[in-house]
């Protein structure tokens, strides 16, 4: 009877431990699971909030393209050396202020003002971009190494040749010159380049200093090259009484004055536009061909702010500078702007010019002709 008894409890015992085992193997696998789906929902959770890296790259190339649209920002100034006419510096710097942020500090001056104080400022260099009224001077300073190559915006629309072989020289704008006169004193007048030595015109006839004047120095130099006989035209002007009143200026005044009544290589603008503030003067280019002298427009080697000056020379080219440049009387530098004010290139007679050899000869032909009128 006891040892039914103690059988009896042993297999219950049996039983209670063998619950308790399979309890315990039950509530281990529920902790695994749970375990498993708690780090699975957490890897999910951190996969969704954080991109893929082909979301990463969308975004990235969306952020660039946005940039590039955009452009790069400008700050800090650019120095720039012009010549004449000073109004229409003055609004093209405004307009490049207004359009970039970047303050344009001017020098503003002749070609030889401009020529010397770069020369003066060679150990300190000051200017980012310079602006020539002579094509023959700006080739002298690519010569010189002064100048680097760039490729300016709307560069396709450049007239044919205004723009150097080595991308140095851009002519956003240019001048021809011609022949001035005053109407009080002469109501016609079309004498060709030699006609101007006629005695009838003795000691009424005048010239812009070419060694101040850029115009004048490359127009005298195309002459004495692209003419057969133009040197002797240019001794015969100064045996009949040819002056150097000065400078364009002043070459002028001494015409709209009546002190003078033929200006001989007048610089065109500055004839069209008094001629619209009423003065008694016209223009017009001898038969047998002018000078159209681009004004070059560089990038100087030692520009202090070299982004701003490229930036600069695109605005030249832009269409709201080209159209300041028409509203100044001078040629646009592009081919697709015309004007309504004045004489276009395309009808303006022209010398066959080779700058190169104008380049060579036109400081020598300057101080000649300033010899002579002595």
């Amino acid at each position: 009877m006891k040892q039914s008894m103690v059988k009896r409890v042993g297999s219950a015992l049996l039983a209670l431990c063998l619950c308790v085992s399979l309890a315990a193997c039950g509530g281990s696998g529920t902790s695994s699971a749970s375990s498993e789906s708690s780090q699975s929902q957490s890897q999910s959770s951190s996969s969704e909030s954080q991109p893929s890296s082909s979301e990463s790259q969308a975004s990235s190339e969306s952020s660039d393209a946005s940039a590039e649209e955009t452009g790069t920002e400008l700050s800090g100034k650019v120095t720039v050396y012009m010549p004449s006419p000073a109004g229409l510096a003055d609004k093209i710097a405004a307009a490049f202020t207004e359009k970039t942020g970047v303050e344009v500090e001017q020098f503003q001056g002749t070609t030889g003002e401009i020529l010397a104080r770069l020369e003066t400022e060679a150990a300190n260099p000051v200017a980012d971009v310079v602006i020539l009224a002579s094509w023959s001077d700006g080739l002298s300073m690519k010569e010189d190494g002064q100048i680097v190559s760039y490729t300016p915006e709307n560069a396709d629309k450049i007239n044919e040749g205004w723009v150097d072989e080595d991308s140095m020289l851009f002519g956003y704008s240019a001048s021809a010159v011609g022949v001035i006169y005053n109407t009080t004193v002469y109501p016609e007048l079309s004498a060709d380049w030699a006609g101007l030595a006629d005695s009838q015109y003795a000691d009424d006839i005048a010239i812009p200093d070419p060694e101040k004047s850029g115009a004048c120095k490359d127009f005298l130099a195309g002459l004495v090259t692209g003419l057969d006989d133009g040197e002797a035209i240019m001794e015969s002007w100064a045996n009949n009484g040819l002056t150097v009143p000065g400078a364009n200026a002043a070459a002028l005044e001494a015409v709209t004055t009546g002190e003078k009544g033929i200006l001989i290589a007048g610089v065109d603008y500055n004839a069209y536009s008094s001629i619209a503030d009423g003065e008694p003067i016209n223009i017009y280019y001898p038969e047998s061909g002018t000078v159209v002298n681009p004004r070059p427009a560089m990038i100087m080697k030692t520009a202090p702010n070299m982004e701003n000056a490229e930036a600069f020379i695109d605005f030249l080219f832009s269409d709201e500078a080209q159209q300041l440049v028409a509203d100044a009387y001078l040629l646009p530098g592009r081919s697709d702007v015309e004007c309504s004010n004045r004489t276009n290139l395309d009808e303006i007679p022209q010398i066959d010019t080779n700058w190169d050899e104008m380049m060579q000869v036109a400081d020598d032909t300057a101080a000649k002709l300033n010899e002579l009128c002595q």
